[in-house]
């Protein structure tokens, strides 16, 4: 994939990977439009891409609104081109189902699975219409989505709705020119990890967010539709989770009270 000189959209562009992807096409002569609910954040990530020899909007945004979707293709409604979609904005709140509020149940399901259905849905003509070379699709899921780890039953439902929205409908788009990617980062050391306490013991070595981009950009560079960039130890337990599910419940089960200390605090919505 030839990931210069793109014109397109990033939600929750406003801090960690959606800021760190949009410095990255930035970089590489974008021009983009920046979506995101906070307007100082955003703008400090259009400096950002503007330094790094890009060119961006802000559009401040709150995507779980209704008609969310149209305003975003009204922002972009007089660009000649767009061939950059990506599917960022998220938040998780962790902990037991039944301590959940239904607050907090709807603001995952409709930022993590709804908004990016929807706003894909309002941009697909627009990505279709690629003169030259193939839009980009890019949907930000989870590798939680492979592994759904405990005291994070929607978070990990709405990532795994996100996995197999992109899965289907990259088989939808065969031969219109629309490359379709999932990425499933593991645990990043970003804001939205800040308030969450389990480390490598429990299962949730953090990895970089350099390194993380890094490996994102060269798996779509090479044009891959499934990019994992977890760890060498979580890629273990998925595929032992493919194979003997069980096995990864009995893996877990000593240390679900420590794990549940360790995420209650996990919020970032």
């Amino acid at each position: 994939m030839d990931l210069r000189n793109r014109h397109g959209i990033i939600t929750g562009a406003g801090q960690g990977i959606g800021r760190a992807l949009a410095i990255e096409f930035g970089s590489r002569g974008a021009h983009l439009l920046l979506v995101g609910r906070k307007e100082s954040t955003l703008t400090a990530t259009a400096r950002l891409v503007e330094a790094a020899g890009g060119s961006a909007e802000v559009l401040t945004q709150d995507l779980t609104l209704p008609g969310s979707a149209d305003r975003v293709v009204e922002a972009v409604d007089s660009w000649t081109t767009i061939d950059l979609l990506v599917n960022n904005a998220g938040n998780v709140r962790a902990g037991r189902l039944e301590r959940t509020s239904e607050a907090d149940i709807r603001s995952m399901i409709d930022l993590n699975l709804v908004a990016p259905v929807l706003l894909t849905r309002a941009l697909l003509p627009r990505l279709r219409a690629g003169a030259d070379r193939d839009s980009i699709i890019l949907n930000i899921s989870s590798g939680i989505a492979l592994v759904g780890m405990p005291f994070y039953s929607v978070y990990a439902a709405t990532k795994a709705g996100l996995a197999r929205f992109g899965e289907s409908l990259r088989r939808e788009l065969t031969g219109m020119g629309v490359h379709v990617a999932t990425v499933y980062p593991g645990a990043t050391d970003t804001d939205m990890m800040t308030s969450q306490n389990a480390g490598a013991d429990l299962g949730w070595e953090r990895r970089s967010l350099d390194d993380v981009i890094s490996d994102l950009l060269s798996g779509l560079e090479a044009g891959e539709h499934e990019i994992n960039t977890a760890p060498q130890g979580r890629r273990e337990m998925q595929r032992l989770n493919i194979s003997d599910p069980m096995a990864v419940d009995a893996a877990m089960a000593p240390g679900l009270a420590d794990l549940e200390s360790a995420v209650r605090d996990h919020r970032s919505m």
